[in-house]
């Protein structure tokens, strides 16, 4: 039987390899999520459409920085298969509102109530990939498992506004409720529970956390290759921002052109990347990636 390569052998371990396949599609459906609201945003306001998605972008962040250390906490004492699937079902049941939305207070509603949730999936997520891999699997587990989630945030709108293309815009929110639903069957199928032992919990206060937060921050931007990473994805957060803000308003409000169009387009930026990161790859040991990373922030 052929090995997988290095980077892939986390996904030896069935279990955590059911877990990872319920996150990567769980980010695909994220994708057709703000893909399918794009378009929704512009067929009801037009060409304040940009204007609408910043402020459901707003609430995205806003939510989750508010309540994933609240999450953290919570998935530490719970279950956390039992966690997972609450919130993926809730999302499922959420998302599959959206075709039905005809004013724009709607779908700041929906945001709101989908990122909710979603800050209690991604950090219990996170915690659960030590239960379910060895001390030996667990870096590569890890390495993977954000190595996908920075690749699709890249990659998941191009593949998404493909899809957006042909479905249509309300009909891709309930494909969109179908990627939560395997999901959720992925977790189901994890063994038992997935709790941590509590008498090796330390015990968290409100000090004790703002503490590690300051000193978790001090330790990050000290240290100059992570604090040039941290730039780059600033750069990166806004470029992809300003993707997911503005390119439907522009294609369909400026340009007159329709939605298959957006959606090529954003397929087209889907597929700019993977280019980009295939040369990255093949170059990176002629020239610095440093080099390489700067020209593209630059661009």
């Amino acid at each position: 039987m052929k090995q997988l390569p290095h980077w892939l052998q986390g996904l030896n371990n069935p279990i955590f390899a059911r877990l990872y396949l319920a996150q990567t599609i769980n980010l695909v459906g994220d994708a057709l999520t703000w893909l399918g609201l794009a378009l929704l945003a512009f067929e009801l306001a037009g060409a304040q459409a940009g204007t609408v998605l910043a402020g459901a972008l707003t609430l995205r962040v806003t939510a989750f920085v508010i309540l994933s250390p609240i999450a953290g906490a919570i998935a530490d004492r719970v279950d956390r298969k039992r966690l997972m699937v609450v919130t993926h079902l809730t999302r499922m049941v959420i998302v599959c509102l959206l075709p039905f939305v005809t004013q724009i207070w709607q779908i700041y509603a929906i945001v709101l109530s989908l990122n909710v949730f979603y800050a209690f999936f991604a950090p219990t997520y996170t915690a659960t990939i030590p239960l379910v891999t060895t001390a030996a699997e667990r870096s590569q587990a890890i390495a993977l498992s954000s190595a996908t989630y920075q690749l699709l945030g890249v990659l998941g709108p191009g593949l998404a506004g493909s899809i957006a293309a042909f479905v249509g815009t309300r009909q891709v929110f309930f494909l969109d409720g179908i990627t939560f639903l395997i999901a959720t069957i992925l977790i189901v199928t994890l063994p038992g529970q997935l709790m941590v032992n509590q008498h090796q919990q330390t015990a968290r206060t409100v000090s004790r956390t703002l503490e590690d937060i300051r000193m978790g921050t001090v330790c990050l931007f000290a240290d100059p290759p992570i604090r040039y990473a941290l730039i780059l994805q600033l750069v990166a957060a806004i470029a992809g921002a300003e993707i997911l803000v503005n390119t439907v308003g522009y294609v369909q409000g400026v340009l007159h052109f329709g939605k298959i169009e957006y959606g090529w387009v954003m397929a087209a930026f889907g597929i700019g990347a993977t280019l980009a990161s295939v040369g990255l790859g093949n170059f990176q040991h002629r020239v610095s990636p440093m080099l390489w990373t700067s020209i593209g922030a630059v661009l």
